[in-house]
């Protein structure tokens, strides 16, 4: 099962099984991405009690085929950006050997 999700500093008078207060976490799964569910502060880890509650409503497929496709688009615009910074960086270092060598040509001509 695939757990993706955020917490909010928040904690909430519902508890979790370990009589702890639980904490409000957004998913960012695939089938709810941006729904909010109430779990224990340990979701997601090997000691989880398993406490789990949704606080939103489950959403309408098109809501959901939205956010999926714009967290994909937001994804790759930062692969993107990853990419084109790679880019950047390659042209710098080749300008930096470029004028290195005119400097070092010059001074031996």
């Amino acid at each position: 099962m695939e757990t993706s999700s955020s917490t909010s500093q928040i904690s909430h008078e519902a508890v979790c099984f370990y009589g702890q207060s639980s904490v409000i976490k957004t998913s960012w799964t695939e089938n709810n991405p941006g729904m909010k569910f109430q779990g224990c502060n340990f979701y997601g880890r090997p000691d989880t009690c398993n406490y789990f509650s949704w606080i939103d409503p489950s959403p309408y497929p098109r809501y959901k085929k939205l956010i999926n496709g714009l967290l994909r688009k937001a994804n790759s615009n930062g692969n993107e950006e990853h990419k084109l910074r790679r880019l950047v960086k390659y042209h710098q270092i080749a300008l930096g050997v470029f004028v290195l060598g005119a400097l070092i040509q010059k001074m031996l001509f």
